[in-house]
């Protein structure tokens, strides 16, 4: 049985640094032997299909396969459409009321619990709020990601030790949902 995944790359063609052309990593996904695969804008993402593995060991596959490639590590995220359809399905916070800008969310390489997050001072955030799923925390910040100081707090290296995680905007939640739901 084949499923169809999205591949999340953490910090590539950010600032200049890690430059991975979507391309090249098209290319690198169908040399794996992987099927229907696609990018989503420059910024990491990418869909595909895989008769075979789970998240884990393709994650694991495409990190070490864009390393020796590139010359470069690159923390990777892979979810099926599944977990993707139900994070964007579990939100917290009124997706249809707010503007993409507004909502992100941050996917995390294993569960992860509120005692993580126990040393943020939620109420001097408000109205910046976040909330936690399955692997995931949904961040509601106002006034976008690049002015949240909330945001900036949950990147702390503290809070997020032995952890990859990657944060996206609500039209990639919704268009990788989209995009592996073929």
């Amino acid at each position: 049985m084949t499923t169809r995944y999205a591949a999340l790359l953490r910090g590539i063609n950010v600032g200049g640094a890690k430059k991975l052309p979507m391309a090249d990593l098209r290319a690198l996904l169908e040399e794996l032997g992987y099927g229907s695969v696609r990018t989503h804008l420059q910024s990491g993402q990418a869909v595909f299909a895989s008769g075979h593995g789970d998240e884990e060991t393709l994650a694991a596959e495409l990190a070490q396969a864009i390393e020796k490639r590139f010359g470069f590590p690159v923390d990777v995220i892979v979810r099926d459409h599944a977990y993707l359809r139900t994070v964007a399905e579990a939100c917290p916070f009124p997706s249809a009321e707010l503007e993409p800008k507004q909502l992100h969310v941050t996917y995390f390489s294993a569960p992860v619990d509120e005692q993580r997050f126990a040393s943020i001072d939620r109420p001097a955030f408000l109205p910046e709020e976040f909330r936690l799923g399955d692997r995931a925390l949904y961040l509601y910040a106002p006034d976008g990601l690049g002015r949240s100081k909330l945001a900036e707090a949950l990147a702390r290296p503290r809070v997020n030790k032995g952890l990859i995680a990657t944060t996206r905007n609500w039209n990639t939640v919704t268009k990788l949902v989209e995009l592996t739901g073929a």
